[in-house]
């Protein structure tokens, strides 16, 4: 079975820099999409998009909000996803979510995905 497994969260001061981590414990499928979604602060019913790349098909997308600024990236060895960010804004506080896709195809919207890891908070203080 899936589990995905979040690190990385925490504060930070405006203009810094976090690396989320999001492991694959089952090390089920080689071919996959992953992304990362965030939760803002008093939006218990929202995900909002923020990064997706797909393994199978070569395709990575980003929120305008954060392009430029966040990498997604995976270390194949570790079976694990990468979420650099950099020149972090208040407005990028929030829980952050990794999701992963079957069958490799990267969406925007998060009842695309089929497994998602617990949640790591990400605070941002001006």
């Amino acid at each position: 079975q899936v589990q995905l497994v979040e690190s990385g969260g925490g504060l930070v001061q405006a203009g810094g820099s976090l690396t989320l981590s999001c492991a694959d414990s089952a090390h089920t499928f080689s071919n996959y999409a992953m992304a990362w979604f965030r939760q803002p602060p008093g939006k218990e019913r929202e995900r909002e998009f923020v990064a997706a790349r797909s393994w199978n098909f070569g395709n990575t997308f980003y929120a305008d909000s954060v392009r430029g600024r966040f990498t997604i990236s995976r270390d194949n060895a570790k079976d694990t996803v990468y979420l650099q960010m950099s020149s972090l804004e208040p407005e990028d506080t929030g829980v952050y979510y990794c999701a992963l896709e079957r069958f490799g195809i990267a969406g925007r919207t998060w009842p695309e995905y089929d497994y998602w890891g617990q949640g790591t908070q990400v605070t941002v203080s001006s």
